[in-house]
């Protein structure tokens, strides 16, 4: 009765007797309607991540019986199960903070529950990453789909997406160009759809680098949510979710080290969100890879931006997906790329490619030889002031603040920057670089997207628009500016960033990769010595656990007891 360990004879629960434990198991499953034959099929379970708090997954519901169709057609059982949903508006202190509690969760769902496969049908930022991180520790047969972007809306015969423009309209409102009343028309047309933000966010980022790995059927990164393409694409993951029952590939066959490769090579080309670079850091993580940031920046020397799309460039997502979705950039990379890596369908990523459909003109994605910027998206520094590394976006930074020397303008934490960012007597001038420490993974807690310091009003309102920013915190993907992120260690934990006085000065020097504080090693020992850590514990719930356990950002801000026990070696190769 219990010899084939597939479909409702998978792992049952344990009463010392699995002759019982499936009788009662059979028993539960016909309250629900199901017969005989249908216990007899393959399951895939479906993770549901639907929330009237989150807006990018306002199609899920429709996006899972669209998976639930196809996985029926196929042959299979469709068992939908709820997880852990994150919305970046939505969630205080930061949905940074909650990715690894969803992480863990449904990896506990995908392995505590009878599935044969799963479907991970996610959207915003940190979802997809979270379900790819549980995907590759419980190593079920997996398939990522996500919800797609929103479709652009207009103000006034201008085009806008959320959330670039978002910050660019702020901006001109906190300089005083847009009125408290045009602000609030804006508001209602920059997120006019359901779907994720429609500019290359971190969730189109995280979109493009998944079908980039392998983890997602061809073609389903750019599909605009609301687009009927969009429901067929999913009705084809369920199918596809039954036949990876039957023959896999399982997530650590997809995901290997050539893949997360192509992946972090894909990252550089879109000039996508500095995310990805923590979340591809927390997958590989799990899988037994450290990151190579040296290597990672050679890789950026040679991979040039191809997309033009916001916020390094002037399209969204549906011009993207109007261009041909990832099968142009894939194509223009190919000879940069490990076309040899499994995907979900079975195939190589080559031979996925070969089959992709023809290409026809477009302007969206450009070639290696006249491309959208010369170098990756992504910059690595390092220095003093970021022994273990630190980034910027430097295909959305102002060219001109790209080899900079400033005086620090410092704020100690996310309330000692709202207290005075804005204040008439702030001491700070265009040409000084704003600072803002204790806003990394520990000291927030959480890593917010508190990077992208705002400008002074006082400097705002003469028409400043950019300047050098420092943090050890991160910014949203949709943000642009001259933004150094993820400075590691952080300063809670007596990163260099601790130690910065206002007045001291600081060199930035992208082409060099060089981020330097101008201060001798006798004065940086003499304040080490005086330093003394802020107080971040935590006495209990999941504030302790992130606290005690959560790692830096070059690791990917995962928790180190949920990384793979055994390091396997580095990527990029």
């Amino acid at each position: 009765m219990t010899n084939q360990k597939t479909g409702f004879r998978r792992r049952l629960a344990n009463y010392g007797d699995a002759d019982f434990s499936l009788y009662l198991r059979k028993a539960f499953a016909k309250s629900m309607g199901y017969r005989d034959s249908d216990l007899a099929k393959p399951i895939v379970g479906i993770a549901n991540t639907y929330s009237g708090f989150v807006s990018c997954h306002g199609t899920v519901p429709e996006l899972v019986k669209a998976v639930s169709d196809g996985v029926t057609a196929a042959g299979g059982l469709p068992l939908e199960f709820p997880t852990i949903s994150l919305g970046e508006s939505f969630v205080t202190p930061t949905s940074m903070y909650f990715r690894n509690l969803m992480a863990l969760e449904t990896e506990e769902m995908i392995s505590g529950q009878p599935l044969d496969a799963v479907v991970l049908v996610g959207g915003c930022d940190k979802t997809v990453p979270a379900q790819l991180m549980a995907a590759a520790s419980a190593d079920v047969p997996a398939i990522q789909l996500v919800t797609g972007p929103m479709m652009t809306g207009s103000h006034r015969g201008e085009q806008l997406g959320a959330c670039t423009d978002c910050r660019r309209y702020w901006a001109a409102h906190r300089r005083g160009e847009v009125s408290a009343e045009e602000i609030d028309e804006i508001t209602g047309q920059l997120c006019p759809t359901a779907g994720t933000c429609m500019v290359m966010g971190t969730a189109s980022t995280m979109a493009c680098m998944t079908e980039a790995m392998g983890m997602m059927l061809p073609g389903g990164a750019a599909i605009p949510a609301v687009n009927a393409d969009r429901l067929r694409h999913a009705r084809e993951t369920g199918r596809q979710a039954v036949t990876l029952c039957a023959s896999g590939p399982k997530p650590s066959e997809i995901m290997t080290d050539a893949a997360l490769t192509n992946a972090l090579r894909v990252l550089l080309a879109i000039g996508g969100s500095t995310n990805g670079l923590v979340h591809l850091a927390a997958i590989a993580g799990r899988l037994g890879f450290n990151i190579d940031y040296a290597r990672l920046d050679q890789l950026s020397r040679e991979t040039p931006v191809l997309v033009d799309l916001k916020p390094s460039g002037a399209h969204y997502m549906e011009d993207l997906e109007r261009a041909g979705g990832m099968a142009p950039v894939l194509r223009e990379l190919a000879p940069l790329l490990d076309l040899d890596c499994l995907t979900v369908t079975g195939r190589t990523l080559g031979e996925e490619l070969a089959d992709a459909p023809q290409a026809w003109p477009q302007d969206v994605v450009k070639t290696r030889s006249e491309p959208v910027f010369p170098e990756g998206g992504i910059a690595v520094l390092r220095g003093n002031l970021a022994p273990d590394g630190a980034i910027i976006k430097q295909s959305a930074a102002s060219p001109e603040l790209l080899r900079h020397e400033g005086r620090a303008v410092v704020f100690d934490s996310l309330k000692d920057m709202a207290a005075r960012i804005d204040a008439p007597d702030l001491d700070v001038e265009p040409e000084d670089i704003l600072v803002l420490r204790n806003a990394g993974p520990k000291g927030a807690p959480g890593m917010p997207e508190a990077g992208y310091l705002p400008i002074p009003k006082k400097l705002a309102l003469r028409g400043i628009k950019d300047m050098v920013r420092l943090s050890d915190a991160r910014m949203s993907g949709t943000a642009f500016g001259t933004v150094v992120l993820h400075a590691v260690p952080e300063a809670a934990i007596g990163g260099p960033l601790a130690l910065i006085k206002s007045g001291d000065r600081i060199r930035l020097d992208v082409a060099e990769r060089e981020l330097q504080l101008l201060v001798s090693d006798e004065e940086l020992a003499a304040r080490r010595a005086a330093w003394s850590p802020p107080d971040i514990e935590a006495e209990r719930g999941w504030a302790k656990l992130y606290i005690d356990h959560v790692e830096q950002a070059d690791r990917g801000c995962d928790l180190d007891f949920l990384t793979a026990p055994e390091r396997r070696g580095t990527v990029p190769l």
